[in-house]
Parts: C-alpha cells; sequence; structure tokens
C-alpha cells in the first residue's frame, strides 16, 4: 500500500428534498452565476425551483452547457463574471456543468489565456468558489476536484485538477434524477463503474481497505442496474446509484492504490474527433485495453469478477474480461464497438495514435503504453 494524503472539504447533504438547503449553503453570496445546461432542468422544473429559492439574489444566467463542455463556451462564462462582478458559481447539471464551472472558476482568476490551466502551464492559486445541485451520477465532479473540457476549434480534449475548485458544498437529491432518458442513465452506470475499474484493475498493492471500498461500489452498481433503468422510478435504486458514482471518484477508493485512466486517456481522444458520449467510448475501450494487458491485469481482473459477480470459481482472465462487457452490453445494455456509432476502428486507431505520438503520450499505471499500443487497442474496437 503506497503513501497517501487524503483531502476533500466539500460539504455533501444527500436525500429527499434537500434541494431546500440551498440559500443556507449560498451564504452571503448576493450576485451569482447560475451555470446549467440546455433545456432539461426547465421541463422538469428545477430551473423554476432554483430561482425561487435564491429569492432576492441577483442572477447572471450562463445556460447552454454542452455534454462535453467547451472551453469557447466557458470564455463566455468568464467574461460574465467578469463583467457582472459574481462572487459565486451555482452549477446546476451533471458532471459536464460542473466540469465547466470548475474550469470557469480558476479561469476567471488569471490574466492569461485560461487554456494555460489544461496544458500545464499556468499555476491555479486561486479560484472563484462554486458549489453543485447534482442532476445525473456519474463523473464525481461534485466531490472532487477535477474538471475535463473539449476545444472545438482543434478537437482536444483535456483535464485539470486543482484543490482550489472543489465544490463548497454539493446538493445529492435522488428525485432529482427522475427525468432522466434511458441513455443518460447507461451512461452514469458506464461512467461509475470505469472510474472504479481504472483505479482498481491495476497492480495488487495489497490495499485491502481501498480494494473492499471499490468491491462494494461496483456491486452496488451492478445490484441496481436493472432497478435504475424501471420506470417509474424506485427511489432506492436511483439513491445508492448516485450515492455509488460519487464515491466512485471523490478520492476515497483510490488512496494508497496505484491508479490506471488509460480507458479515459484513449476515450477522451475519441471523444474529441468523434463526438461519442464520454461513457460510451469507455465502454468500447476498456474490453480492449484489458485484453490487450490481460497478463499484467490478470489477478486483479479475476479478483474483480470473483467478489462483484460472485464467479468464485474463475480463474480464466479471458472469462473476467467477458464477464465485465457482458455487464456492459447486456445489463447496461450500451453500444461495445465502434462501428455501431458509425466510427471505423482503423481510423480511428490511426488518428488517436499520431496525436500521442505527437505528444509523446504514454499511458496506464506503470507508462506502459506508447502510440503503438493505442493503435493495437483501437484497432480491435
Amino acid at each position: 500500500m503506497q503513501n497517501f494524503t487524503f483531502y476533500n472539504p466539500t460539504q455533501v447533504v444527500f436525500g429527499k428534498d434537500t434541494i431546500s438547503k440551498l440559500p443556507r449553503l449560498l451564504g452571503t453570496h448576493q450576485k451569482i452565476l447560475f451555470l446549467y445546461g440546455h433545456e432539461s432542468i426547465k421541463k422538469n422544473g428545477l430551473y423554476q425551483k432554483v430561482l425561487e429559492l435564491l429569492g432576492d439574489r441577483e442572477l447572471v444566467e450562463h445556460g447552454g452547457v454542452d455534454p462535453n463542455p467547451k472551453y469557447e463556451h466557458c470564455l463566455v462564462g468568464i467574461e460574465k463574471i467578469r463583467k457582472e462582478n459574481c462572487t459565486f458559481i451555482l452549477a446546476v447539471g451533471g458532471g459536464s456543468v460542473i466540469d465547466a464551472a470548475k474550469f470557469i472558476a480558476a479561469g476567471v482568476k488569471l490574466a492569461t489565456d485560461p487554456w494555460d490551466i489544461l496544458l500545464g502551464k499556468a499555476k491555479i492559486n486561486e479560484a472563484l468558489p462554486l458549489g453543485a445541485v447534482l442532476t445525473l451520477p456519474a463523473t464525481g465532479s461534485e466531490m472532487n476536484a477535477n474538471s475535463v473540457i473539449s476545444r472545438a476549434s482543434s478537437d482536444e480534449k483535456l483535464a485539470f485538477a486543482s484543490s482550489y475548485v472543489f465544490p463548497q458544498f454539493a446538493i445529492l437529491d435522488p428525485q432529482i434524477t427522475y427525468s432522466l432518458s434511458m441513455r443518460q442513465l447507461q451512461n452514469g452506470l458506464v461512467d461509475a463503474f470505469v472510474h472504479v475499474l481504472e483505479q482498481y484493475a491495476t497492480t495488487n498493492e495489497q490495499a485491502l481497505v481501498q480494494d473492499g471500498f471499490c468491491e462494494t461500489v461496483m456491486k452496488t452498481l451492478v445490484q441496481v442496474t436493472a432497478d435504475v433503468k424501471v420506470n417509474p422510478p424506485i427511489y432506492d435504486a436511483r439513491a445508492n446509484f448516485m450515492w455509488a458514482a460519487t464515491m466512485g471518484l471523490n478520492g476515497l477508493i483510490g488512496v494508497g492504490a496505484v491508479q490506471d485512466w488509460s480507458t479515459h486517456g484513449v476515450g477522451h481522444e475519441l471523444t474529441a474527433f468523434y463526438g461519442l458520449d464520454h461513457a460510451q467510448s469507455l465502454a468500447i475501450v476498456f474490453p480492449a485495453l484489458a485484453r490487450f494487458q490481460k497478463e499484467r491485469k490478470k489477478e486483479k481482473l479475476i479478483q474483480l469478477v470473483r467478489n462483484v459477480f460472485g464467479m468464485k470459481d474463475c480463474s480464466d482472465v479471458d472469462a473476467a474480461i467477458e464477464r465485465i462487457e457482458s455487464y456492459f452490453r447486456d445489463e447496461v445494455g450500451v453500444k461495445m464497438k465502434l462501428s455501431q456509432y458509425g466510427v471505423d476502428s482503423l481510423e480511428a486507431a490511426d488518428r488517436v495514435s499520431e496525436r500521442f505520438k505527437q505528444r509523446g503520450t504514454r499511458l496506464g499505471e506503470e507508462g506502459s503504453l506508447d502510440y503503438k499500443a493505442v493503435y493495437e487497442i483501437l484497432r480491435s474496437c
């Protein structure tokens, strides 16, 4: 088990009708950038509810955040904050909205181009405070310091992390998920599950508590998958789903353990080039990557299916990978090949591997995956 420091300052307010706590959580902030996605929060009544709760506070609205938040849209938000002298950002939405809020919060304090944050050229020393009302369980962004932003002009998707952009609070009311579409629910289940895989299916560091935490989160997701997808919604299923997704990437399950994130690295490029949903790319890439590295990951993959899926006698890594793949395909119900989204796997392999070659990128927990490996992995997708 490796050395670690764990820090997470986000106050989580979880449960039925917790949206009512919003005025108290905002404290004395009177001029707020209200950040949200497109029309869904207006259709489900959440938009009007937020307006009612904020009363006479002054709101500067900035809607239109895309599922992969765009740098260009974030720049407009930064300018609105500067022009209107907002003192707080309220993000009402899923991980994309919260990621955008983090980037805006950090970018508004920079004198240089905010894109430098994502290039690793700008040091973040402060950020505007922000809070979140979560609508889509998936990314865990409501309780972490990570953000992923896309730039349309260059087909790039890059990430950053800073302790300055932890949300001060996160409201998690499972009832808010009742209006989500099937596609959104499927994406959330896959995203949360793969977040755990990235922190678990690596090398065995004898981080027993962390392994147990990971297995519990994955078992919870598997257990509630069918009930999450039914209509009318089942509160307990949505509640467990929401909390599992938050726990999947708030930092706790990964401390003291080796982490991978190569599935995300490749998946981000598929999203940048072809517009695939983030979770769609993850479901496609992980099984292919696991097969490419099956000898390296054999021990943890077999441990996973024994402890999560109950395959107590499993000793075959290929069977273990197939069980994980079948969860995505048959239980969650997502597509598992690039061709099913109209993407040619050989073209994708060429484009993504060339980008990694240009950047000198190496992926994996031991940096063992170079651009040639990425090419082979994507060919099989």
